[in-house]
């Protein structure tokens, strides 16, 4: 199996910056792709972006152009920098790895926007 490990959540002011990492073990060769999603309290899990063995990228219209996901292969990494938070960010995001029928998810990471 693969284990997803995030780093880098925190507090932060609107208008702020954080940079959220999610480091990968385990059978990571299996993965098709990979990326960060968040669930607000009482609302659903949402797809913030993604990342293809490809490279290519895909983004929530609510953050195209503030967030930028990324590889980082010497780490075994996947990052998530975050710019120009807003209090709508506000929720605990989760790393995923997509495989050929499974995904697999990190504990998750608190992110909070907040003045």
């Amino acid at each position: 199996q693969v284990q997803l490990v995030e780093s880098g959540g925190g507090l932060v002011q609107p208008g702020g910056s954080l940079r959220l990492s999610c480091a990968a073990s385990g059978s990571i060769f299996s993965i098709y792709a990979m990326g960060w999603y968040r669930q607000a309290p009482g609302k659903q899990r949402e797809l913030v972006a993604t990342i293809p063995s490809g490279g290519r990228t895909n983004y929530a219209d609510s953050v195209k152009g503030r967030f930028t996901i990324s590889r980082d292969n010497p780490k075994n990494t996947v990052d998530l920098q975050m710019n120009t938070l807003k209090p709508e960010d506000t929720a605990i995001y989760y790393c995923n790895a997509h495989l050929r029928k499974l995904d697999f998810w990190g504990q998750g990471t608190q992110v909070t926007v907040s003045s």
